[in-house]
């Protein structure tokens, strides 16, 4: 049996980033055949999540630049991923949709992610990978919404 560990020894941080950096080298060596980066995956997950789009609504979802935005986009439509077209209402505004090419190349990136995820956790049991998800999904929620100003988390352990 394991020996109990004290507080002091059970750093989660330096797990966590080993875990990540190691994931993220593998996710983006399985991507390198697709071409897709980090930023062309979340911007075509969004439009498949929630269909056509404006591109200012992109811009701040991914809280990016709108000029950052159009770049991204060019290299999307570059490659038949998405398509963009005049908002009939607002010809200012562009709306920006996945293709059917896009959907494929999504669905091919996600088989990628899902065997590197499946290395990289393969010591953790179905029931144990769903916890550590549920229990990632609530750290980040509160991340997400803690300040500069906030006061530490405190274990009660």
């Amino acid at each position: 049996m394991a020996e109990a560990r004290t507080d002091k020894e059970q750093r989660l941080l330096p797990l966590l980033d080993y875990l990540a950096r190691v994931g993220r080298r593998s996710a983006e060596e399985s991507m390198a055949p697709g071409g897709l980066r980090p930023r062309h995956l979340i911007a075509l997950k969004l439009l498949q999540e929630h269909g056509a789009v404006s591109q200012h609504a992109i811009a701040e979802t991914l809280s990016l630049d709108p000029s950052n935005v159009v770049g991204l986009l060019n290299d999307l439509e570059d490659r038949r991923l998405i398509t963009r077209r005049r908002d009939p209402d607002d010809r200012r505004r562009h709306i920006v949709e996945l293709s059917s090419l896009g959907e494929k190349e999504l669905e091919l990136a996600n088989a990628r992610l899902s065997c590197v995820e499946d290395e990289l956790l393969s010591a953790l049991s179905c029931d144990e990978r769903s916890t550590l998800y549920d229990l990632l999904v609530r750290a980040v929620g509160v991340a997400a919404t803690c300040t500069l100003e906030a006061e530490p988390p405190t274990c009660a352990g």
